[in-house]
């Protein structure tokens, strides 16, 4: 059983078949696993930092890995549990069903870095076109494996699951997989088309959009993100975003305000204090990126938008402290460079200074240290 505030992994089953072309099964596993384990209160590292890891370990995807590899990425990413596994497809013979496409096994480890334990195997045997069944099933034993306490009944928790189509899944996976944005676009399309309450193709289509600058159109798919879903923060953290890029401050504000209620991040309330900022609530501003700053006060855009704060009210003294540190963490920082040398000079705001001098918001979003520090304060949550 997992420990509290542990993070996992979840590696990309390696395909037993020969046929390159179902390489996206194993992606898919992995992708499911990730969202029942997080959906269950688990601190599930994202795809983005696990392929970051393989990378920088020159390891190839899909291919089936010792256990000194297996530990070898849990150690690059940090991770102390890891979930992988491998999957063989066996074609459906001559004479067999229209509708069959074949049969599919799937078989699952856990390996726990931390304790240097090997935890038991679970497989699951299907039709291809049950994929999203196998998925499920495959993904509530190895939550069951980590966490019995907290796994509700199969049959209680296969029947609270949405069954999607096995060609919409296929090309959500394709779409994930594709490094050209247009190739993405196509398949996420095709995805949004079959099954259209798939709440993950929505997000990946929104960071899509939101890549192009196509801020509204971003925002159509953010708000498609379920509650349930993994990514449902950070797509109302980038609601917020898109709203303020196209100045609607009131509902950037309004978008951070509810990551916040769950999150507290700094990076969410230095956004919330850049909208007040520009709602002109000046007041309300300085307060919540004073909390910002209070959350890490080493990070050079809440020194900088504090000390454009300070500045803007006359405390060219106080504004001069923060942009010095603003300077200091980031040398190529010009203009935050600007602005000390402003205050030294003791030169104050002047009316056409309002549309040079602005408050910087923060567009990264990442919650996963924030959600371990919590879950190790908070064991009982989970037992």
């Amino acid at each position: 059983m997992a420990a509290f505030g542990d993070s996992f992994v979840v590696l990309p089953f390696a395909n037993l078949s020969r046929n390159a072309n179902l390489d996206w099964i194993g992606e898919g596993i992995a992708d499911e696993m990730r969202e029942t384990l997080a959906a269950n209160g688990m601190i599930v590292l994202d795809r983005d930092a696990r392929e970051e890891g393989y990378k920088r370990l020159g390891i190839r995807q899909n291919v089936l890995l010792t256990r000194a590899s297996v530990m070898k990425i849990a150690e690059a990413l940090d991770a102390e549990q890891v979930v992988y596994g491998e999957f063989e497809f066996q074609p459906a013979p001559a004479g067999a069903t229209p509708a069959s496409r074949g049969t599919l096994k799937v078989i699952g480890h856990v390996l726990d870095r931390k304790n240097l334990r090997q935890g038991p195997e679970f497989s699951e045997l299907g039709a291809l076109e049950d994929l999203a069944a196998i998925q499920g099933r495959v993904g509530w034993r190895a939550l069951h494996t980590l966490h019995p306490e907290g796994a509700p009944p199969l049959e209680e928790f296969m029947n609270a699951r949405p069954v999607y189509r096995v060609d919409a899944i296929e090309n959500y996976v394709r779409g994930l997989l594709a490094t050209n944005p247009d190739v993405q676009h196509r398949y996420f399309t095709n995805a949004i088309r079959i099954e259209p309450s798939l709440s993950r193709v929505h997000f990946r289509m929104g960071m899509l959009h939101y890549g192009r600058k196509e801020y509204k159109l971003a925002v159509d798919e953010f708000v498609k993100v379920l509650p349930a879903n993994s990514h449902y923060r950070e797509s109302q953290f980038f609601v917020g975003v898109c709203k303020f890029r196209t100045s609607d401050f009131a509902g950037a504000q309004a978008a951070f305000e509810q990551v916040g209620k769950d999150i507290p991040l700094s990076e969410v309330l230095n956004n919330i204090g850049v909208a007040q900022a520009r709602r002109n609530m000046p007041e309300e501003a300085l307060e919540t990126i004073g909390k910002a700053l209070e959350g890490d006060p080493a990070d050079a855009t809440y020194q900088f938008n504090m000390g454009l704060m300070l500045w803007k009210r006359g405390k060219l003294d106080e504004a001069a402290e923060h942009f010095q540190i603003a300077a200091d963490r980031d040398p190529a920082d010009t203009e935050s460079q600007t602005m000390l040398t402003r205050c030294q000079k003791k030169q104050g705001p002047r009316p056409q200074d309002r549309m040079d001098f602005r408050e910087r918001l923060k567009t990264g979003y990442e919650e996963t240290a924030w959600l371990q520090l919590k879950s190790m304060l908070q064991p009982a949550s989970r037992q």
